[in-house]
């Protein structure tokens, strides 16, 4: 490098890692969440139901029933969507690690963004199909909120989108003399 060469460093393809290392850490949270949906006695996972029994007589204290919700059709679906995002994330995570780490290759940037893509799709068709189906089934008289583990797929949804868009950019034509 010359006296005049300018050296530009443009980590956009780290900050897609860190991207996608955030959506993978957010997505197994939330598929491993107790809280998707919660009302005044009751609690909705990806995993199991629970309700409260309330007993006749205050001084007895109430306890909690629960039960898989495996048997449900628009559950499990849900779930098959949201852990083959997962895997989605975990394969584009792994394979643009190695690339990171072998220098710069395009087309296994291409590659993870293709994967991140797929996730975003899954995982936004499994976020929009579980609150339809569970209000179309499930009619609550009582207050309830989507809680905490919904939320953090939406984010997870939202950091593997960065990351895929981020590993689309053309880094590598800014290093011409006309810039």
């Amino acid at each position: 490098m010359s006296v005049n060469e300018v050296c530009v460093f443009r980590p956009f393809k780290l900050i897609a890692l860190l991207c996608v290392f955030l959506a993978l850490v957010l997505d197994l949270v939330a598929l491993l969440s107790p809280a998707w949906v919660t009302a005044e006695h009751f609690s909705l996972s990806l995993w199991e139901s629970c309700s409260q029994r309330k007993f006749p007589h205050p001084a007895e204290e109430a306890h909690w029933s629960c039960f898989s919700t495996l048997t449900s059709d628009w559950q499990i679906a849900t779930l098959v969507l949201l852990g083959a995002g997962a895997v989605a994330t975990l394969v584009a995570f792994l394979v643009s690690l190695i690339s990171l780490c072998w220098g710069p290759q395009r087309q296994h940037y291409r590659i993870v963004a293709v994967f991140l893509f797929t996730a975003v799709v899954l995982q936004a068709c499994a976020l929009v199909l579980y609150p339809i189906k569970f209000i179309d089934g499930n009619v609550l008289h009582v207050y309830h909120e989507f809680n905490w583990g919904y939320g953090l797929g939406w984010g997870a949804t939202v950091f593997m989108l960065g990351g895929g868009i981020l590993f689309c950019l053309r880094t590598d034509i800014y290093n011409d003399a006309m810039y």
